[in-house]
């Protein structure tokens, strides 16, 4: 699963791309309107900033907005930027990989097979999706519906 930092990082994010061009955003209106603690909005920005992402102005005039157009900023660069891997266990991943603890060898293992499979659709699929592209929201769960 997102951590709950990767989770907000994303919806500030979607926050500024919809205010693309219109100027700064207060950091208090995404705090506000994502429902996200301010404190923690303020490290996550910080972050988004340190990587190019988002650029800031201090004072009165002064808020937040995306250093690089939506269109040129996919999920799976945020996800990646936020949490270092696509991978779901650290044999996986590509930029940090390690050998999985109490397991057989690499080569013979095949959850890691599996979980190679799963980060690579899963890159696909978040790095075909912009944070331009209009994503409408799904419906509320329903434990109805479920068996």
């Amino acid at each position: 699963m997102l951590s709950q930092k990767t989770r907000y990082a994303i919806r500030a994010m979607q926050h500024l791309a919809d205010h693309y061009g219109k100027g700064p955003v207060q950091l208090a209106e995404i705090s506000q309107v994502q429902n996200i603690p301010a404190k923690f909005l303020t490290v996550i920005l910080s972050e988004l900033t340190r990587f190019g992402l988002v650029e800031s102005q201090r004072g009165k005039d002064g808020g937040y907005w995306l250093a690089i157009a939506p269109v040129d900023i996919t999920y799976g660069d945020l996800i990646r930027v936020m949490r270092g891997s696509l991978a779901l266990v650290p044999c996986a991943s590509r930029f940090a990989h390690e050998k999985c603890k109490n397991c057989v060898e690499e080569g013979e293992c095949r959850t890691r097979a599996l979980m190679l499979e799963v980060r690579d659709r899963t890159a696909e699929i978040l790095d075909s999706i912009r944070l331009s592209d209009a994503i409408d929201p799904a419906p509320p769960f329903d434990e109805s519906t479920q068996l």
